[in-house]
């Protein structure tokens, strides 16, 4: 229950942030209008659809895609040469270019 309520006391926080950035900064350099509260809430809602920030992750575990990278580079720095003009070969064949076999 308390993170939750951390996490949505953290949100408004933030929305107030945005708002009071955004009516700072922007109808001055550009002729934007000022926010409303609801209006940055509904921006952060946005650019969390649009950019997918926000994320939470495993502390120290890094994303699976770095995981999955060192996996690969592990296997090929450990392959011989000729396992890997085979596996150079075998992917040549799957996504070569069209006509070539």
């Amino acid at each position: 229950m308390f993170v939750f309520l951390f996490f949505a006391a953290a949100f408004l926080l933030l929305g107030a942030i945005v708002m009071m950035l955004w009516n700072a900064i922007l109808p001055e350099v550009t002729s934007a209008r000022p926010l409303s509260y609801w209006q940055a809430l509904g921006l952060l809602v946005l650019s969390r659809i649009l950019f997918g920030g926000f994320r939470f992750g495993k502390p120290g575990g890094g994303s699976e895609h770095w995981k999955k990278r060192r996996e690969w580079r592990e296997k090929w720095v450990n392959m011989s040469e000729e396992e890997r003009a085979q596996f150079r070969a075998s992917w040549r064949k799957r996504c070569g270019k069209k006509g070539e076999e």
